[in-house]
């Protein structure tokens, strides 16, 4: 479409996903008890608190995570049901990687980054080992020679807490970190966990020679000690210590303007500033690169500033109470038609596992020199500060800035993820666990996911794999010629997309409806998006600042690189 009605037209879906696609799960049993803010702190809590003045709880860590499908769509398969086809078999035959396909528009930052904010939004918490999922597996299947053993075990998801009221209702889960979109993963889900990566002085955090401390608990002293280090590699790694190091600048910027305010107060305002320039930059730079047509940019900037020319905003401040003329910043707070909260929908969208490679090489951030390729086994989990100690942290951004992360088509996994033995010890298949995980937690499968969203079911198999044929009979013969059996992780690896979206137009109609209501019903970016909290000097750090900016504050060595780059999570200049 022209701009301007492409514009107009994701407005239109974005309302209708407002209306038709929020169901709080607290219908589904075990009702809490709503209950009002007694005083609107002027800035974020710990536990994620506080932010409604109706409904203290909303969005709080320990809250379930709520729907974007009617809750009749949502009861799982029954156990004979979710092994039916064979997800190990999906794992082997369709995701398994067959050859690196790159997403030659991304440099391998945008898959750290991805995984970066995710693990601020949701998360499940320790799997159950009592009663795992039993994986059958076929005759030549190598999992037991891998070490995996034979049958292959799953752990359950952690069941929710709080009974349920009814037999009739489908199953719900927690969110164990905050919902809201505040920077946890930094800065930790509980008071107890913050204070322990504080300094106590000038509200910064604690960093030794340019470095997050080790985890101090046992068996942990290989990860960072940050506010959330699961499922932790190089990648995190390099985003928690740059974020860590942007944080105590702004407590830096803040003291020279204000050297009254005690370390308390100056955390809390470096928070805020710190936690907004993030969504910012994923809003206007991580969404517009991965989703690279001239509409979307336009869109995530209107997002983010409106339609209006900045300069009007920053003349005359915002132009009326909507969002279209001066964007969701500083307009009036909705959470539309249901209370605040992520969604099961929303986290089964972010199963990108492709985008990780097999192996980097990393690369001198001087002259572009090989020093070493190694595989991503050598930088996750136990690796992990042994990765970032032996190559450092300019040479790893420099190679994660000039190599390709994985496209999402099928047949695209990492073998390193589909091999991968977790810091537990526990030898998981993540491609087998996506689609297994989906099917537990009630994701309807492909066809009824698009009809969800008011999309055209596919009526072929024809249809679904469009410009990759070859794939037609290999999805026949596993789904047993059934199209309503097809997983929507596979569905959404394999259908036609449009130019320049780097994922499928399923999945971005979930992102939209969710990209906006991170930032509408926070009323930290919205009705509180003000001088008055932020600072006049805090709201400016943010808009003048990006990925580019952050990176060469504290990596200025990095500036040959990144001339003349105006996205950070597009490809670097080779040296």
């Amino acid at each position: 479409m022209p701009l301007p009605l492409g514009l107009l037209n994701l407005r239109v879906l974005r309302d209708d996903l407002r209306r038709k696609n929020l169901y709080d799960t607290y219908g589904a049993g075990g009702e809490r008890r709503r209950r009002p803010t007694r005083t609107l702190a002027p800035f974020r809590s710990y536990d994620g608190s506080g932010y409604d003045p109706y409904d203290e709880d909303m969005g709080r860590v320990g809250t379930r995570l709520d729907r974007n499908a009617p809750l009749h769509l949502v009861f799982p398969d029954s156990e004979e049901e979710l092994m039916s086809p064979s997800p190990r078999e999906i794992s082997r035959q369709l995701l398994a990687r067959e050859g690196f396909v790159p997403a030659p528009t991304l440099n391998l930052l945008a898959a750290a980054w991805i995984q970066f904010e995710n693990h601020g939004w949701a998360n499940h918490g320790d799997n159950e080992e009592a009663e795992p999922f039993t994986v059958p597996l076929a005759e030549d299947d190598d999992w037991a020679e891998l070490g995996g053993g034979c049958p292959m075990r799953v752990n359950r998801t952690r069941p929710d807490p709080v009974a349920h009221t009814a037999s009739d209702t489908p199953p719900t889960y927690e969110n164990t970190v905050t919902h809201w979109w505040d920077g946890s993963q930094l800065y930790g889900s509980d008071e107890a966990r913050c204070r322990a990566l504080r300094t106590g002085e000038d509200g910064r955090l604690v960093l030794e020679d340019g470095r997050l401390p080790a985890d101090p608990r046992p068996g942990r002293s290989c990860l960072d000690w940050t506010g959330m280090n699961s499922d932790y590699w190089a990648g995190l790694s390099l985003l928690h210590t740059l974020f860590a190091k942007e944080h105590n600048a702004i407590c830096d910027y803040l003291r020279a303007h204000y050297p009254t305010w005690d370390d308390e107060r100056l955390f809390h305002t470096a928070r805020l500033v710190n936690t907004a320039l993030m969504a910012k930059i994923h809003t206007v730079e991580w969404t517009p690169g991965i989703l690279d047509t001239p509409v979307l940019r336009h869109a995530m900037d209107a997002n983010w500033y409106g339609v209006l020319p900045r300069w009007v905003r920053r003349t005359y401040g915002r132009v009326g109470k909507g969002e279209m003329l001066s964007g969701i910043l500083g307009s009036p707070t909705d959470h539309h038609a249901a209370p605040f909260s992520m969604t099961e929908e929303f986290v089964s969208a972010y199963r990108l596992h492709p985008l990780i490679p097999d192996e980097l090489v990393v690369r001198d951030h001087r002259a572009g020199t090989v020093r070493a390729k190694i595989g991503f086994e050598e930088m996750q989990g136990r690796a992990t500060r042994t990765a970032v100690d032996t190559y450092g942290m300019s040479d790893l951004f420099h190679s994660f800035g000039t190599a390709h992360p994985g496209a999402l088509v099928l047949h695209n996994h990492p073998d390193a993820l589909r091999n991968l033995t977790r810091l537990t010890g526990e030898h998981v298949d993540l491609g087998t666990v996506d689609v297994l995980r989906d099917r537990e937690r009630g994701i309807p499968r492909y066809n009824a996911y698009r009809q969800m969203l008011r999309k055209r079911p596919v009526t072929s198999f024809e249809e679904l794999t469009g410009g990759h044929p070859g794939d037609t009979p290999l999805l026949k013969e596993l789904y047993e010629g059934r199209l309503d059996r097809v997983d929507t992780l596979v569905g959404n690896l394999a259908e036609p997309r449009p130019a320049g979206f780097g994922f499928s137009d399923s999945l971005f109609r979930i992102f939209i409806l969710m990209a906006s209501r991170r930032l509408k019903s926070d009323r930290f970016f919205t009705t509180d998006y003000r001088p008055e909290v932020y600072t006049a000097e805090g709201l400016d750090w943010v808009d003048r600042n990006g990925m580019v900016s952050v990176l060469l504050r504290h990596h200025p060595e990095l500036g040959p690189a990144l001339d003349g780059v105006a996205n950070a999570f597009a490809p670097w200049r080779a040296l």
